[in-house]
């Protein structure tokens, strides 16, 4: 099977179906994306440029549909060379967003293409407008409009779409959702598992263990999007009533989502200037390997996640496999995965004493809660679980499209059997 992907951070979204497809010698896989740093032994990458940056002139609400058109090109160049080559994929899975597959069907017309479709754009009813720090203007609602025309191009292109979350699905226009399947990216749940005696030497030279007090806090970036400066108002109240307590905090300074702060400062730098905590026992990690991050959930007594409506992070469903007890903002994206009462616990995003009270329940907890982390990990088993849920539902998908065939929506709810590459 000849199987092309197509995402400007290969591997990103695919990287476990990358991981399993290439372990078959029959399949010849090719992955284009823009250079980065990430190497995937074992498939041919493709690797683009574009022929020049947005024009700094255009009209604001046009630059990402500009930067969607440039991208495209850069990525049809590349189809155009293995088509003059004499490669012919069997499909074609693309992560739409930055209009790398505006021009896919153009090329390459009778190949199905796939499309992984993560978020489209809202004035109200999810990110844009859920703060009311950052509130829309009538300007934001006209630029969000038209930030969703690459969206719109690729849901009409596409022969079939995939979202990770049923929430991610129903943001889409209800025209397109009956061609959108709800497949997630897939939990390792064999790796992300709870290890009771686990301890962790921190870089000031601290270990802890699970007997310790050890809050939990990971983000891609320290930003609001991912209730960043809730957490900090809450991280004050926290040190105040915990005195033993220690803080692990995941995440770099940048900004992935929503709004840059001037003057290139940082809202962890902000933030610290409004609350007072204690140096000694918070810590800020940064960005560490992924085998650093799955200690600090393995080592966690609470772990604290907090999302506007937004795309799902994977690192909440991570911290439930590893047994976590979560503590998440009663958010649509996060209300899908998590149970009040039973298989953690949810607040209200905007609530700093509401997160400090429930770090208290579960802290003050004779077993810390026991029964619902493992009904936590259990529910991701159930429902989210890589290699008896994820990666059959995406293969469903690849077959059934290159069969000729229409997927059904249900079959990657994790109803599906498991599938061969073959």
């Amino acid at each position: 099977m000849r199987i092309l992907f197509i995402h400007q951070n290969c591997p990103g979204q695919y990287k476990h179906l990358v991981t399993h497809l290439k372990a078959d010698p029959k399949n010849d896989i090719v992955f284009i994306s823009k250079p980065n740093g990430n190497t995937v032994s074992g498939i041919r990458r493709i690797d683009y440029k574009l022929h020049r940056e947005p024009n700094p002139h255009i009209h604001h609400y046009l630059t990402g549909t500009e930067s969607g058109v440039l991208h495209g090109q850069a990525v049809a160049r590349a189809l155009i060379a293995l088509k003059e080559k004499g490669w012919k994929p069997d499909i074609i899975c693309a992560h739409p967003g930055w209009g790398e597959a505006l021009f896919v069907k153009d090329v390459f017309p009778d190949v199905p293409l796939l499309a992984f479709f993560e978020f489209f754009y809202h004035a109200e009813g999810a990110d844009c407008g859920f703060d009311p720090m950052y509130p829309n203007t009538m300007d934001d609602y006209f630029r969000l409009r038209m930030k969703n025309t690459v969206n719109l191009l690729s849901l009409d292109s596409c022969d079939w779409g995939m979202s990770p979350t049923f929430w991610q699905r129903e943001v889409h226009p209800a025209v397109y959702q009956p061609k959108i399947s709800v497949t997630h990216d897939g939990v390792d749940t064999a790796l992300l598992t709870p290890k009771p005696d686990i301890r962790v030497t921190l870089p000031n030279g601290v270990t802890l263990g699970r007997d310790d007090e050890v809050i939990t806090y990971v983000s891609r970036n320290l930003e609001p999007y991912r209730g960043f400066h809730v957490y900090m108002k809450a991280l004050e109240e926290m040190c105040r009533r915990r005195p033993k307590a220690h803080f692990l905090m995941v995440g770099g300074d940048d900004v992935s989502y929503g709004r840059r702060l001037p003057d290139g400062k940082t809202y962890r730098e902000e933030l610290l200037k409004e609350v007072k905590i204690d140096p000694d026992r918070v810590h800020f990690l940064g960005r560490i390997p992924y085998s650093s991050f799955v200690k600090v959930l393995q080592l966690s007594s609470a772990h604290v996640y907090l999302t506007y409506p937004f795309v799902l992070s994977w690192s909440m469903l991570e911290a439930m496999s590893a047994g976590c007890l979560v503590i998440g903002s009663s958010t649509r994206p996060v209300m899908e995965a998590i149970e009040d009462g039973r298989n953690g616990l949810l607040v209200d995003f905007f609530s700093a004493t509401g997160i400090a009270d429930a770090v208290d329940r579960v802290l003050d907890h004779p077993d810390r809660m026991a029964d619902l982390r493992r009904a936590a990990r259990q529910s991701i088993i159930d429902r989210y679980d890589l290699h008896s849920i994820c990666l059959p539902a995406q293969l469903g998908l690849i077959e059934t499209l290159i069969a000729g065939r229409k997927p059904d929506l249900d079959l990657a709810a994790g109803k599906s059997p498991a599938l061969t590459t073959s």
